[in-house]
């Protein structure tokens, strides 16, 4: 959380990754048409599982290749909870809204399709969220990319797939009646 950019920067910083995000959505549609209906003719619940197959890969990746890019701080350790969201809110507000909402979108897709397509309740979300932000932290620090490697950031992350399952719920209670394919 200690990469500090306020929005007027977020373009510049990660304009390559939004062009290819948006660039990737025909590719993204037209797997989901081929996941939901090769093989599967007529069946309407594939739909639903092609989608959140593809949307929580797709909605994904983008954030990780943006958490995975070197910065240009040196590389450190903040395992004291809550210390850099302090620091953070403490400073300027566009940068505030950049960290804080950045991180809770790392694994949003992954929190919001993880349930529609696996019988997964918030708990388990939380989990796989909170192992796979462990592992970006530890990756972070272990490649020496030039990122502080944050408690703060494998807690803003989870919380935020936590509440993405969450806004999915409705669809993820109709689909656990359904059987899995």
């Amino acid at each position: 959380m200690r990469d500090h950019q306020p929005v007027a920067q977020v373009w510049q910083s990660w304009g390559q990754v939004i062009v290819v995000s948006v660039l990737g959505l025909p590719l993204c549609a037209a797997v989901v048409w081929w996941r939901a209906t090769a093989g599967h003719r007529g069946r309407g619940g594939r739909w639903l599982g092609a989608i959140a197959e593809v949307g929580l890969i797709a909605g994904t990746l983008p954030w990780l290749w943006m958490v995975m890019t070197p910065g240009s701080e040196p590389r450190s350790v903040r395992l004291v909870p809550l210390v850099d969201l302090y620091d953070v809110l403490r400073g300027s507000a566009d940068t505030a809204v950049v960290q804080v909402v950045g991180n809770l979108l790392v694994f949003a897709a992954l929190g919001f399709f993880l349930p529609l397509r696996w019988r997964l309740g918030a708990t388990a979300v939380g989990v796989i969220a909170c192992a796979g932000s462990v592992a970006i932290e530890t990756a972070q620090w272990t490649l020496d990319l030039g990122r502080v490697s944050s408690a703060d950031d494998v807690l803003i992350n989870t919380l935020g797939a936590v509440l993405a399952a969450l806004v999915s719920r409705p669809w993820w209670r109709r689909r656990r009646a359904e059987p899995v394919t």
